[in-house]
């Protein structure tokens, strides 16, 4: 029936906005409202307020039996494209927020939290999926092997290391180098979107289908997705391979060259003067 068919479109938007506004509490906004101009904040969405019935959101007019009920009727309940606004955060102050960390099992083996590195007023950042154990001992992020051939990626594309800011889903080794689990990721994500929010990069570059997956929750794997822009809430991401699986696949290197260079060409083109 049509009134069915209504039905499950409110209900089908109002687990959209839902979804918005879990990502909302990871970015630790407590309330909402309609976004102001010039307002300063992390994010904002409209959340309409359901009707009461089906039968009470029905304009009178329509409620005769065959008259079609207008698609404007459901339009505010679209929810708004979630923009990630400047956080006047500072790292020092994120990274206490984090501590002595024990969220998580990967504290128990862990040397040291490996925190976010570089430049924070970087307009290009690298995302990976976490420590490996060069990055352990030294509480750096992509040091090792790896992050020797990342920084050789960085310097092709005209940036240096320091240039740059790098860092990782989750910030404590996972035994074995194995990749993290979604529940050991969803401890540490909140605060690489603080980071995010904080430095307000104009790219993202998400090395392999763990940073990929964690950060635009997309199904697909990286082979289908990298090489394409995506955008996750106004910063654009592009998603390719993880160096260290260029190194046990160096003939991957070419489609990571051609993926950085479309990051350096659209940095050169935005370029402020």
């Amino acid at each position: 029936m049509q009134t069915e068919a209504q039905l499950d479109e409110f209900l089908s938007l109002l687990s959209e906005a839902r979804e918005q506004m879990a990502y909302l509490k990871e970015l630790g906004v407590d309330g909402v409202e309609k976004i102001h101009p010039n307002e300063a904040m992390v994010a904002s969405v409209t959340t309409p307020q359901p009707p009461l019935s089906t039968a009470a959101a029905v304009p009178p007019a329509s409620r005769s039996a065959g008259s079609k009920v207008s698609s404007a009727l459901f339009d505010d309940l679209t929810p708004q494209a979630i923009q990630i606004q400047k956080s006047s955060e500072t790292f020092e102050q994120i990274w206490a927020d984090i501590g002595d960390c024990t969220r998580c099992p990967l504290y128990e083996r862990r040397t040291n939290i490996v925190h976010t590195d570089g430049n924070r007023k970087a307009r290009l950042m690298f995302v990976g999926e976490a420590p490996g154990a060069d990055e352990d001992i030294q509480a750096r992020p992509f040091v090792g092997r790896a992050g020797q051939l990342l920084t050789k990626i960085i310097e092709a594309i005209g940036l240096k290391r320091e240039e740059v800011l790098i860092g990782n889903v989750n910030r404590c080794r996972p035994p074995g180098n194995r990749p993290p689990t979604p529940e050991e990721a969803a401890m540490c994500k909140p605060f690489l979107l603080r980071e995010i929010a904080a430095v307000q990069p104009e790219v993202i570059v998400v090395l392999g289908n763990t940073a990929m997956r964690n950060l635009l929750d997309l199904k697909q794997g990286i082979t289908k997705v990298r090489g394409n822009f995506q955008d996750y809430h106004g910063v654009k991401v592009m998603p390719t391979f993880h160096p260290a699986y260029l190194l046990r696949d160096p003939s991957k290197k070419k489609e990571t060259w051609e993926d950085l260079k479309k990051v350096r060409d659209y940095l050169d083109a935005t370029r402020k003067s």
